[in-house]
């Protein structure tokens, strides 16, 4: 009972229960694990560590099968032990934020943390590097924290009774869920409810965070995403409801849209991206809104950045861009607003606080294609797509390059072929490892050749950046978008 009677030791340390109430949770966990759990425990004895030595138990007992999802489910209702009721937790949180926003934030993240519900050890493997580029210097992951299905649990997930419950994985009918083979455990997951312009949201955190603090703001309701004039009045009042964390979302079009469209959402967190630190490349005013500084970023998509304190503004010139962008076309740098009814047009939004100062920038997004550009023109083109084939969204826009798992053997691979260790790679990086063989042999390169892959990768985000701006960062391109900044209306010059 060792290892039990360690685990309810923990609980009590970190939570409501007391010690009056040890033998009840004692009960609780045999019932979960089973009562064959005599054993002795070494070692480090943290309660995440003692919750997996607990779902190994009930795994050896037969109280559930082995498959990860299982494991999961099991996992995360240990780790509802520590875990307020939604109300106590909500009840705290705005208690200690009528202190201190800051304190009752970081108190919810280090909850967050805690209970297992950010998957921290998870999040720990995976790949991140910095490549410098004229625009800064670019973030790379090499995304190995979500795990794969493995086949047994896809044969068992198509045998299991089809549920629409939850909708989807942003409604608040997770907060609590059980999960399943098909369906993410959930017991251990905590939102916390505010106020969004009359309307209910939830603040919650991403289990498989991809930046510091990664958070998620959702709609009570499951409706669709949609960008528009109440899109920019939400993301200025989160970050003014909390401090220190940025806003953004995703697009609301197919191709450059995000990968859940389904239910409204933003992404934040407290991190400062590559185009957060970006240049100004050149600024203007737009006409009848004198107090907000505009410009133009030194960016590979195209981005216009508002700066100003009267937020009802914001959001008024920010409306004006958009609906000019969602019917502005030219035809000569290949810029189509529809395709009959089809609009093709909508912006990347991200907000963020700086100094008093609320900070709005706008991504001009297109999703039209061609038969150049089956994929969309201003998506990877097919030539980058070795590294990089999905859609460009709110976190790749910001200079994040989340990049998929078989990379992490590929690039090896690449890695062993500039050294001569092997005679070819993948197929699809044929070309490009060729290429970058002759640089490195030429000694071109001075650097090892683990360096000159990190370097190229980071090279090869930047060019997916560049064909996803639809003005390019030519002198054509250059002209065009100040041909649409114009188009809205601006004093003077540009």
């Amino acid at each position: 009972m060792e290892l039990i009677q360690e685990f309810v030791k923990a609980i009590i340390a970190r939570s409501a229960y007391q010690e009056l109430d040890k033998i009840y949770l004692t009960n609780r966990i045999l019932a979960l694990v089973g009562e064959d759990s005599a054993q002795a425990i070494s070692g480090k004895r943290n309660l995440i560590y003692l919750k997996e030595k607990l779902v190994a138990r009930a795994v050896k007992n037969g109280k559930i099968g082995s498959l990860r999802e299982e494991r999961d489910c099991l996992g995360s209702q240990l780790m509802d032990f520590i875990t307020p009721l939604p109300s106590h937790l909500n009840a705290q949180f705005w208690s200690t934020y009528e202190i201190s926003p800051q304190k009752a934030i970081a108190d919810f993240y280090q909850l967050s943390q805690a209970n297992d519900y950010i998957k921290v050890s998870a999040i720990a493997k995976n790949l991140t590097f910095k490549s410098p580029s004229p625009y800064g210097d670019m973030e790379i992951t090499i995304n190995l924290s979500k795990p794969e299905k493995n086949p047994k649990a896809i044969a068992a997930a198509k045998l299991a009774k089809v549920s629409s419950y939850p909708q989807c994985q942003l409604c608040m009918e997770n907060e609590g869920y059980q999960g399943r083979i098909d369906y993410p455990a959930r017991a251990n997951h905590r939102i916390i409810r505010f106020k969004l312009n009359q309307q209910e949201w939830g603040f919650q955190y991403s289990p498989y965070a991809y930046f510091k603090e990664h958070c998620i703001f959702l709609d009570s309701q499951h409706r669709p995403m949609v960008i528009s004039k109440e899109t920019f009045r939400q993301l200025l009042a989160i970050v003014e409801i909390f401090p220190d964390y940025f806003a953004g979302s995703n697009a609301d079009l197919p191709i450059v849209g995000g990968s859940i469209l389904s239910h409204n959402h933003y992404q934040g967190g407290k991190h400062d991206f590559p185009m957060a630190l970006a240049e100004l490349e050149r600024e203007f005013v737009f006409k009848g809104f004198p107090d907000i500084k505009a410009a133009i970023l030194k960016w590979p998509m195209s981005v216009i950045r508002l700066q100003g304190y009267d937020s009802c503004q914001m959001v008024e010139l920010a409306e004006k861009i958009r609906l000019t962008w969602r019917y502005y076309s030219d035809e000569k740098v290949d810029i189509r607003a529809f395709s009959g009814d089809q609009p093709h047009h909508t912006i990347t939004p991200i907000a963020r606080r700086r100094e008093g100062l609320f900070e709005l920038d706008l991504v001009l997004r297109d999703n039209h294609t061609s038969p150049e550009f089956p994929d969309g023109v201003y998506h990877p083109h097919k030539e980058l797509q070795h590294i990089k084939k999905e859609n460009i969204g709110l976190i790749e826009v910001m200079g994040l390059a989340i990049l998929p798992p078989r990379l992490k053997a590929e690039l090896k691979e690449v890695e062993m072929y500039l050294l001569g260790q092997v005679a070819e790679v993948a197929d699809y990086h044929q070309e490009w490892a060729d290429q970058l063989k002759a640089s490195y042999q030429a000694k071109a390169y001075e650097g090892s050749a683990h360096d000159l892959l990190e370097k190229e990768v980071g090279k090869v985000f930047v060019r997916v950046l560049e064909d996803a701006g639809v003005y390019k960062m030519d002198l054509q391109g250059r002209a065009a978008f100040a041909d649409f900044i114009k188009s809205v209306g601006i004093e003077g010059d540009l």
